[in-house]
């Protein structure tokens, strides 16, 4: 018989593991769901947040979010540095799909290798007031170390929504994978929108890393286990809607708390997947997608 203390734990779990989720996934919809451009790099980008956020907590004692939030603006302009290498080098040329996909999974490998080259293959961990204690409410508990990180990308989701909702850079990233010809009647160049956006998505990777290696100690190969996931989370959503992204994150997280709960850690991912294609079997473009 299930236990109903195990089960409200597990999706009380899963919610919070789900907004995790959906820190990791954010900068994946800007750029493969709203640019299409498939950044499969983007992982190590997250994995390089989280080093930063150690390197600089181990040395100076600042808590990891704040530095996530501080170092945000310089993965922006590394983002925007990384699209007009990629701009000049294929999408200029129209070979951005297999040629383009090489030229991110290069980033992937280069970034992991030097990363194990300066720390090594050891588990690096942070330290923060809110890492170990629990809130309790009756038998539901609520790790700090996840209600955290959670609260901290639901912040960041509304942030960016507002962001594209309510300015004309925001809009026209919206509007520039639709029509081109369109945002350019609009004075708006396009490759400097896509630049922005893609910083803009890179910079995300700061603060997802920060809130990664707070729940979890971190090495450089760790990263890998999150691109899978973080795709199929965006796919999920719909590809261009962040509250169908977070939608989908909340129900992986949950699938994936659940199994783990009752059945074991290791049919958690294959049961996610399973999820995600019984999904877009029923909805094919996704929870919130047109």
């Amino acid at each position: 018989m299930i236990s109903l203390d195990l089960a409200v734990n597990a999706i009380v779990s899963g919610l919070l593991l789900g907004g995790f989720y959906a820190a990791v996934t954010v900068g994946v919809t800007i750029s493969f769901g709203m640019l299409d451009i498939v950044n499969i790099a983007h992982p190590a980008f997250i994995m390089l947040g989280s080093f930063v956020a150690y390197i600089v907590n181990s040395n100076f004692g600042i808590d990891p979010i704040l530095i996530g939030v501080v170092m945000a603006p310089l993965f922006f302009l590394v983002g925007m540095a990384a699209y007009q290498i990629y701009f000049y080098a294929f999408e200029q040329r129209g070979e951005e799909s297999i040629q383009g996909l090489a030229f991110f999974f290069g980033l992937l490998f280069v970034g992991e290798v030097t990363l194990i080259l300066v720390f090594g293959v050891d588990y690096r961990f942070v330290e923060a007031p809110y890492i170990g204690p629990s809130l309790h409410f009756g038998f539901v508990d609520l790790p700090l170390r996840m209600l955290i990180p959670c609260l901290v990308s639901l912040v960041m989701l509304a942030v960016l929504q507002l962001f594209l909702g309510r300015t004309f850079i925001g809009r026209a990233i919206l509007a520039v994978s639709q029509d081109r010809l369109a945002l350019q009647l609009m004075a708006a160049n396009p490759t400097r929108v896509k630049r922005i956006a893609f910083g803009i998505s890179i910079a995300t990777a700061s603060v997802a890393g920060a809130l990664l290696i707070i729940i979890q100690p971190v090495e450089p190969s760790i990263g890998r286990d999150y691109i899978g996931r973080i795709f199929a989370i965006c796919v999920l959503g719909g590809m261009t809607s962040f509250p169908g992204m977070l939608a989908g994150a909340m129900l992986i997280g949950i699938v994936e708390s659940i199994t783990a709960t009752f059945y074991g850690p290791s049919w958690a991912p294959a049961v996610a997947f399973g999820f995600l294609l019984l999904t877009l079997a029923v909805r094919p473009a996704g929870i919130l997608g047109r």
